[in-house]
């Protein structure tokens, strides 16, 4: 079998180099994503010559992460089929997209089953397109921003520093008593609750190792909302967080344009917010749909046929 180990912070650059050469803007490509959310996916890691695989436990089952990195591919899968054989398993391939399809098709024609998985698409949006919510489409963004100044003329946009980070652990604390009876009414479970503040944690432990960027909204000398993300390959930056207080009109719309405003002036050459997938989430996927995506990162799972 192959020797998979759980992710370390030590392993963010070799595994960076993997992620930048297969050009991927999908969330899973992000190291970040990879250490955050390890624990509750099971993921683990392997080197394999120019090549990062991964072991995970998504909503299809036990898998693999399609392979990333540079060099031949066959080899890659070879070794991924080979381990999946030796753990009595089919060879699953996980969040793989139309691009990758394609060079499996090429070597391995007809011999995986594919299935779509319409809850794991990530939402792309321009950067330009947030940071100034310009058109007919974003009026209503752009009026509760204005609802938001109004309401708190004395509202602040600080960069997130180990100075204040804190404060922002604490606000999440806050917004989970707050909304968590909400919540746990709704679709999300208490189980993906605790995911997400675990991760969080492990964000906030190890947030200048990770190379997290982010930003707090402040008004009446509380953080009232907060964001964080981290580049993926070249031209994408992934959203891995944001939070804001529901009641407060236009919190979640005025970070989220803050971020795309800062992310514009210090990443010039990111062209894409990836805000990641709506989990099959109603409210969510409205929600991230009311910024009209300009496209999305297709995913689908694949199953290798047994003869």
């Amino acid at each position: 079998m192959i020797a998979f180990q759980p992710p370390e912070v030590g392993d963010k650059p070799w595994v960076d180099d993997c992620f930048r050469a297969a050009g991927n803007r999908g969330c899973e490509y992000s190291f970040a994503t990879l250490f955050l959310w390890s624990d509750t996916f099971r993921q683990q890691v392997a080197r394999m010559d120019d090549y990062v695989l991964e072991r995970l436990c998504g909503r299809a089952g036990n898998g693999y992460l399609f392979p990333a990195g540079r060099g031949p591919l066959e080899p890659v899968l070879e070794a991924l089929e080979a381990d999946a054989a030796e753990r009595g398993e089919p060879c699953r391939l996980l969040c793989v997209t139309p691009e990758q399809l394609e060079r499996l098709e090429a070597i391995r024609p007809g011999q995986y089953q594919c299935t779509p998985d319409r809850d794991g698409w990530d939402y792309l949006y321009e950067v330009g397109r947030l940071a100034d919510l310009g058109g007919k489409k974003l009026h209503s963004k752009r009026n509760h921003i204005h609802r938001f100044e109004e309401n708190c003329p004395d509202w602040a946009v600080e960069e997130i520093t180990v100075e204040n980070l804190a404060e922002c652990a604490e606000m999440d604390l806050e917004w989970n008593r707050l909304y968590r009876q909400e919540r746990e009414n709704g679709a999300e479970t208490t189980q993906s609750r605790m995911d997400e503040r675990h991760a969080m944690s492990k964000a906030f432990a190890h947030y200048d190792a990770l190379g997290l960027t982010g930003l707090l909204l402040r008004t009446g000398g509380r953080v009232v909302a907060f964001t964080m993300g981290s580049p993926i390959g070249a031209d994408t930056f992934d959203i891995h967080f944001e939070k804001a207080y529901g009641e407060i009109q236009g919190a979640y719309a005025m970070i989220n344009r803050a971020f795309a405003r800062w992310i514009r002036d210090h990443y010039p050459q990111v062209r894409y917010l990836n805000r990641e997938d709506d989990m099959g989430l109603e409210g969510l996927r409205k929600a991230k749909e009311s910024y009209y995506p300009d496209c999305m990162v297709e995913k689908y799972t694949l199953v290798r046929q047994m003869t």
